[in-house]
């Protein structure tokens, strides 16, 4: 028997599991994937999330490993409309850290390991949740082995699609947007060093990002969703609305999304919590899901702490739910107003809108503001 459970071992688990390790609590880590996903869409890591991943000890291996964006570009008709410095809205991380989710990942597991080489479990599905008065129950299937586990708490951070928020019967707000992206990772094309890059185009945006090893991430806005996408036509859709053509055959990772927002009614269920995706899902579009997920942990770890040495966190239980739903809808709206500024327009309209941002970016002390705002400051 351990003291906390947790279902899912993606970068959000991981963390709050090396986090509640440190302390000396004991950790059983359920993840049903058997092999870590390559092809995961964050990269984006604010300044916020790096001090909460600090307190782990991995933060310098990440910054070492990532690519530093201290600056973001906004383009147009191949000319800059105006740019957005990170310089001043974090003294230690001024930048946001750009490192594919799978490394994140791994990182956060070797530190798991590090603390105790038996907390992570793979290929175990949890089936089954029974609160029992100071205990919780997880009904686990491995495929070949079935069991339950017990503690006297737990954690679901198993993704949007968390089949604990199912089983523990919490409602969620959910809306779906008219928004449709394809992405892709090629060799690095277009000279903008370690800049973010947006092209704000009459049919729509593109969003261009460095990651480690020369490569650039392109996302894509598209008027309809993308079953098939293929390395050639979206390297024909970036040149077609910004004048770059990233070279297909070296693609590395595909995909495309459509955008929805849910937010759980209850971070709170019994003697399990909601974390991350589980708990909120917002749009990729400003990269901060998995951010968010970081700092739901990292509030959460002290109250699990004092749940374990039998302290009443009632009040603050109620308090973290207010607070994290709270920034959960901050980000959402973030989101909402980065997709804005993303969808096609007339060209007048576009000039207009383009004119506004230009006069924006011109001005320091909203320049520092936006930044801020783009950094979860």
């Amino acid at each position: 028997m351990v003291d906390v459970l947790i279902v899912g071992g993606g970068p959000v688990g991981l963390y709050l599991a090396a986090l509640l390790l440190q302390d000396g609590v004991r950790v059983r880590v359920l993840e049903q994937r058997l092999e870590r996903d390559r092809h995961s869409r964050a990269i984006g890591i604010h300044p916020p999330a790096l001090t909460a991943l600090d307190r782990v000890g991995v933060a310098s291996i990440l910054v070492s490993e990532g690519v530093a964006i201290r600056r973001g570009r906004a383009m147009s008709g191949s000319r800059t409309v105006g740019s957005l410095s990170f310089a001043t809205v974090s003294e230690r991380f001024p930048f946001v850290l750009a490192l594919p989710q799978f490394r994140t990942e791994e990182i956060l597991e070797l530190r798991v390991r590090e603390l105790d080489p038996e907390a992570l479990v793979r290929g175990a599905q949890v089936t089954g949740v029974t609160h029992d008065g100071g205990l919780v129950t997880l009904d686990v299937d491995a495929g070949t082995a079935r069991w339950q586990d017990t503690a006297a708490l737990a954690v679901a951070a198993d993704g949007s699609r968390s089949l604990m928020r199912t089983l523990l019967d919490v409602p969620v707000r959910s809306k779906t947007y008219p928004d449709h992206y394809v992405m892709g990772d090629f060799a690095a094309a277009g000279g903008f060093g370690d800049d973010a890059v947006l092209f704000l185009e009459a049919g729509g945006i593109v969003e261009s990002f460095p990651l480690p090893g020369a490569v650039r991430r392109w996302v894509v806005r598209v008027s309809e969703p993308v079953t098939a996408p293929s390395a050639t036509g979206l390297a024909g859709l970036v040149q077609q609305r910004t004048g770059i053509l990233p070279e297909a055959e070296t693609n590395s990772m595909l995909s495309s999304f459509s955008v929805r927002s849910s937010i759980a009614l209850r971070l709170v269920a019994g003697r399990t919590a909601l974390i991350g995706d589980a708990a909120h899902e917002i749009s990729p579009i400003g990269g901060q899901g998995m951010n968010l997920g970081w700092l739901d942990a990292q509030e959460l770890a002290p109250i699990i702490c004092a749940a374990l040495d039998g302290k009443h966190v009632g009040r603050r239980l109620r308090d973290f739910e207010f607070r994290r739903r709270l920034a959960a809808d901050v980000a959402r709206r973030q989101s909402e107003v980065n997709m804005m500024l993303g969808r096609p327009l007339p060209r007048p309209v576009l000039a207009m809108r383009n004119g506004a941002i230009a006069a924006v970016a011109a001005v320091p002390p909203l320049n520092r503001l936006v930044a801020r705002r783009f950094t979860m400051q």
